[in-house]
């Protein structure tokens, strides 16, 4: 249920990197070129295009990006170009250097190992690791102060679900029920919600959120915000979000990157460029629904230029 729009009739690699190697000649790039290439291929021709450009010019395809590009464009062609899971790694660790003191910039780890498959999720672990010299989990523990929300993201992190549709209905309405005790009682430090959220299969929880709500008439989100307003209520809610409806928190993250005063061109890129394979079409659905207009309006009318050329392209604009 992706947008991206690969290109019927694919040149070479080889041919793919000198049209790009000629993009950067003169005194300005061209823009449209390297929208027209890179827009229109899927990892793996991505990935393919970056080994052939190292091949032939001795230069990283990155390298040659940053030098050539600039602002907005620069930095989305970047990430887009990254393999997805270097990708995540290098988010994760700009959201673990963030010092902001809210929660919001933690929400990038939950959705790494929750709105993506465990297979995706070690690969991140991989090549974080091989990027910045430590593990995911240890950046975790060493960054993170809150200590619950440390327990949780580290949780999350080194799980590893097993990833088909296998569900019990008695062990649903067992942990329902326990978590109801944990949030009845506002302890949502409770290890046993830890436990829960970072073991279970994302079929299993779905069920268990499913009982939750026919037991006690609320969902798991509304009785969580009742115990109050704070990082630790919101993280969690992030979690059931993402493993529950990820669409649902994906076209959240956009429209409160583009409602209001500027735009959070990260937040916009990261949701538009890691979903854009995935299930971008989705979320584009929910984004209609949640804000009563199109998403392509949206990022038309609060973005420009290349930039907004690029970030079209990968919502599928026509080739």
């Amino acid at each position: 249920m992706g947008t991206l729009r690969a290109s019927e009739i694919v040149p070479s690699p080889t041919q793919d990197c000198e049209r790009l190697r000629k993009a950067f000649e003169g005194f300005l790039p061209d823009g449209k070129a390297i929208i027209w290439i890179l827009g229109h291929r899927n990892a793996k021709q991505r990935k393919e295009i970056r080994e052939t450009y190292q091949q032939l010019y001795s230069e990283s395809l990155i390298d040659s990006l940053h030098k050539g590009l600039n602002s907005n464009f620069r930095d989305a062609v970047v990430l887009w170009t990254h393999d997805p899971p270097e990708r995540d790694a290098r988010l994760a660790n700009d959201a673990l250097k963030d010092n902001k003191e809210d929660y919001k910039h933690l929400q990038v780890l939950v959705e790494i190992a929750c709105a993506s498959s465990p297979n995706h999720l070690i690969s991140v672990r991989k090549a974080y690791c091989f990027l910045f010299d430590c593990s995911l989990e240890e950046d975790i523990a060493s960054h993170v102060s809150h200590p619950f929300l440390r327990k949780l993201l580290v949780g999350l992190v080194s799980s590893y679900r097993y990833d088909k549709d296998v569900i019990n209905s008695e062990v649903a309405e067992s942990e329902a029920s326990r978590l109801h005790v944990a949030i009845n009682s506002k302890q949502l430090d409770d290890d046993y919600i830890v436990w829960i959220l970072s073991t279970r299969n994302f079929y299993q929880l779905r069920e268990t959120f499913v009982c939750y709500r026919q037991l006690y008439g609320n969902t798991l989100q509304e009785d969580i915000k009742n115990c109050g307003e704070g990082d630790l209520e919101s993280l969690i809610n992030v979690v059931i979000w993402c493993i529950e409806c990820p669409e649902k928190h994906f076209a959240k993250v956009v429209g409160d990157s583009i409602i209001g005063l500027g735009t959070d061109e990260k937040s916009l890129d990261r949701v538009i460029i890691n979903r854009a394979e995935m299930d971008m079409l989705k979320i584009r659905e929910e984004y209609g629904r949640m804000y009563n207009s199109t998403l392509d309006d949206a990022i038309t009318g609060d973005t420009s230029g290349d930039y907004r050329e690029f970030l079209m392209t990968l919502l599928g604009k026509r080739i």
